[in-house]
């Protein structure tokens, strides 16, 4: 979404456009969040020092942890893993990020090694 952002502010057609309208664009997606980040920050060191404020957010953490959970199985796991051999190569993709600390793009390139292998 930023960069598309950015990318509209470059070929907009009134002026400003190109570098400058696209930084524009840029600095205008960025802005309200840094702001609110810059406003919220008094609040939140006088929240967290608040035990059932703290013990709501523990809670609201855990409940995006499971709708994180329930987004990824629904429409990834459902669709992408049809048998046993999907399933290794997914098992073996968590293994080598979770106890090998592969970087990610080592694991994508595994993975894609992995399905041209199962396919062949």
């Amino acid at each position: 979404m930023f960069t598309l952002s950015a990318y509209l502010g470059a070929i907009a057609r009134p002026e400003p456009n190109g570098v400058i309208g696209g930084t524009i664009a840029l600095v205008a997606i960025f802005l309200p969040s840094f702001l609110l980040i810059v406003g919220g920050l008094p609040l939140w060191a006088t929240f967290r020092r608040n035990p059932p404020f703290f013990a709501a957010l523990r809670g609201v953490n855990a409940a995006v942890v499971g709708l994180l959970l329930a987004a990824l199985y629904r429409p990834v796991i459902t669709s992408s893993i049809e048998n046993a051999e999907d399933f290794s190569l997914a098992l073996a993709a968590f293994g080598l990020l979770a106890f090998w600390k592969l970087p990610p793009w080592m694991v994508v390139a595994f993975c894609a090694l992995g399905a041209v292998l199962v396919e062949v």
